[in-house]
């Protein structure tokens, strides 16, 4: 008969499972600031919406234009947003799976293992579409700039 665990069996858990929360609170910051550029985004394509309502020729051409980097930065955002979730939920049930570990006292090492390796890849992809999206808001700025000052943002 197996015996139940000890407190210091526990508290060994506890002790392991810190980093992983400390990963969480990574993560929750990333999808912080994928919120506040997605609430960016909305703002923007809001207003550019207004701007189509009147304009015509060059103007609304811009504006059609500015919308459509802002769709991608959104889905972008929204590819951010997803993957940063799933990666803390797979810490979470890392976690789970390793306090279950320590009280059941059975072997997860490679389920262990294999969550931790896969939010790996999940917090790399959330890392990737948050450096494509800074990279298009940095483009699409530059591109706004040069027209403002008649240079042709292509030589």
């Amino acid at each position: 008969m197996q015996t139940l665990p000890s407190i210091m069996d526990i508290s060994q858990a506890i002790q392991l499972s810190v980093a992983p929360v400390f990963l969480l609170v990574g993560i929750a910051g990333f999808i912080n600031a994928f919120v506040s550029r997605l609430s960016r985004v909305v703002d923007r394509s809001r207003h550019l919406e207004e701007v189509l309502r009147d304009a015509d020729g060059e103007v609304r051409e811009r504006a059609l234009r500015e919308l459509c980097i802002l769709d991608r930065r959104a889905r972008l955002v929204y590819v951010g947003i997803t993957l940063g979730i799933a990666t803390a939920l797979l810490v979470c049930v890392l976690i789970v799976t390793m306090f279950v570990e320590a009280l059941l006292g059975a072997s997860h090492a490679i389920l262990i293992g294999g969550l931790f390796i896969a939010a790996m890849f999940f917090l790399i992809g959330t890392l990737v579409s948050f450096l494509r999206e800074v990279f298009l808001a940095i483009t699409s700025l530059t591109v706004g700039r040069s027209r403002k000052l008649g240079v042709d943002p292509e030589s």
